[in-house]
């Protein structure tokens, strides 16, 4: 059975840094591509980041691109959100995910990913 536990939400000031884990069983990072997405309160979810299985290729929202870093770590079958600079509007529930298929490529659309953690909250406050 395949599940994704994520940790390391929390609240913080703006400015501050938060780093989110992905721990995953059942499936190995290291064939299955993996995503963060958020969900903010009354908006639909969105893509944050992703790591493509081989790790070459990472992609990030238009929102997080050059404050967030996606990384992972095949041996420990986890994957990092690093957040820095974080903003008000980066309050949210952050969700780890994993591909649909093995070997597959890195995609930003959530019907992409058939595996969801249960959820981080981060809080940034003013």
């Amino acid at each position: 059975q395949v599940q994704l536990v994520e940790s390391g939400g929390g609240s913080v000031q703006a400015g501050d840094s938060l780093r989110l884990s992905c721990t995953v069983s059942g499936r190995t990072v290291s064939t299955y591509s993996m995503g963060w997405f958020r969900q903010a309160s009354g908006k639909e979810r969105e893509f944050v980041a992703g790591i493509m299985w081989s790790g070459a290729s990472t992609a990030y929202g238009d929102s997080v691109k050059g404050r967030f870093t996606i990384s992972k770590d095949n041996a420990k079958n986890t994957v990092w959100l690093q957040m820095n600079s974080l903003k008000p509007e980066d309050t949210a529930v952050y969700y780890c995910a994993s591909g649909v298929s093995p070997y597959s490529g890195l995609y930003i659309d959530n019907y992409r990913y058939d595996y969801w953690g249960q959820g981080t909250q981060v809080t940034v406050s003013s």
